[in-house]
């Protein structure tokens, strides 16, 4: 199995959201725009902006707290414009 980190952004929000999964990364994101409580919740427009692929369960997850715990804006946008360079 492959663990991916992703990041998402909702343009309703305008925030970016950043999580880790071993499941099937649409069924993850469809779940994320579903009407439920929590951060991700009610808005439905969240979009995949950058995923980066791991072998194991504990790198995905130091990846994921490394990109939480910048806690900048400024830095997130930079990894996914390397995703989507104009």
């Amino acid at each position: 199995m492959n663990f991916k980190v992703y990041i998402l952004f909702s343009t309703k929000k305008n925030k970016y959201y950043v999580g880790y999964t071993g499941d099937e990364l649409n069924e993850r994101i469809r779940k994320h725009n579903s009407n439920h409580k929590g951060f991700t919740g009610n808005t439905g427009d969240w979009d995949l902006v950058f995923q980066e692929l791991f072998f194991t369960k504990e790198e995905a997850i130091k990846r994921e707290q490394q990109i939480k715990n910048w806690k900048s804006r400024k830095k997130i946008e930079q990894l996914v414009s390397l995703e989507h360079p104009d």
